[in-house]
């Protein structure tokens, strides 16, 4: 079992080809991502309705385990100026809990505005309040993957430089 963490080397230590599945944790659902196998495009999932953690964290990993996914992504709910508040603590038990169950890596991606880009985006498609509602939790971890995806492709394109730099 890895700890939960803000660390990037478990999941740059996964095989070149590996999904990761990003989540997006709210007090009554839970928006489920999925990246593509070279970890370039996110993709939102599904929209689990929080009932109990044992029955939360079983559906969440069934879809881990349909989709070949190789490592979690828990959007970080951190305050607007960085600080932790009360729902950063409940992220952090819920992931210490999740790991507890499962051998995949779980890494936490700051959060901040993804619900609000991702309403903002509902709205200028005009998309009505129901599905609005019905989408905003899955595009919000699909935002939170893509930003840690963003992230990955950077530090390799900075890899490649520094290599042919050397060459």
């Amino acid at each position: 079992m890895t700890q939960p963490g803000t660390d990037l080397a478990p999941i740059l230590a996964l095989p070149r080809y590996a999904r990761l599945m990003g989540l997006d944790l709210g007090t009554k659902t839970i928006g489920l991502a999925l990246s593509d196998v070279e970890r370039r495009i996110a993709t939102p999932l599904e929209t689990i309705r929080r009932t109990k953690f044992r029955e939360d964290a079983a559906a969440l990993l069934a879809h881990a385990t349909k989709h070949a996914v190789a490592g979690l992504v828990l959007g970080m709910p951190l305050n607007m100026d960085g600080s932790e508040g009360p729902r950063v603590q409940s992220t952090r038990a819920f992931a210490r809990n999740l790991a507890q169950l499962t051998p995949l890596p779980i890494v936490y991606w700051d959060e901040r505005l993804s619900t609000a880009a991702v309403t903002r985006t509902l709205l200028a498609a005009d998309a009505s309040r129901a599905r609005r509602d019905e989408l905003v939790d899955k595009m919000a971890a699909a935002y939170i993957l893509q930003g840690l995806l963003d992230r990955l492709a950077a530090l390799q394109r900075q890899e490649e430089a520094d290599e042919d730099r050397l060459e």
